[in-house]
């Protein structure tokens, strides 16, 4: 290859915002919170790992202040999820820090979310101390 040609470089695709809706935030919340009220996902991690990535598209198409500590524990808990080594306790912690951070959101919440994200907080709480035992 001759050193003076220029190295082809591939133009990125633009970025296009996804817009979410109340009622898909509002359908994301009742299909997580009865996903959990079934019990913890099996230790397969699929339908966990499907809600996951839901929360993560829905969580970086959102403008709303105050999801980056939210935004950042779902990450780990993917990655706690994926990985072979991942003890009990390390899930545990990840899922309260989940529950502490949604009731603070909760808390700022103003548009009808406070009481189903309260919820949501409780329900990663509990979980988080059934596997803690």
């Amino acid at each position: 290859m001759d050193s003076t040609a220029s190295t082809p470089r591939t133009t990125a695709a633009p970025e296009i915002q996804l817009h979410v809706s109340d009622e898909q935030s509002t359908a994301l919340l009742t299909d997580t919170l009865n996903l959990l009220g079934q019990g913890l996902p099996n230790a397969d991690g699929a339908s966990g790992l499907r809600e996951l990535e839901r929360w993560e598209t829905v969580l970086a198409a959102s403008d709303r202040p105050g999801l980056a500590k939210i935004k950042q524990e779902i990450g780990l808990l993917r990655e706690a999820l994926t990985s072979s080594t991942t003890q009990g306790h390390e899930l545990a912690e990840i899922l309260a820090s989940l529950g502490a951070e949604a009731a603070k959101v909760a808390d700022e919440s103003a548009n009808g979310y406070s009481g189903a994200l309260h919820n949501l907080s409780k329900v990663l709480i509990k979980a988080s101390n059934l596997l803690s035992r």
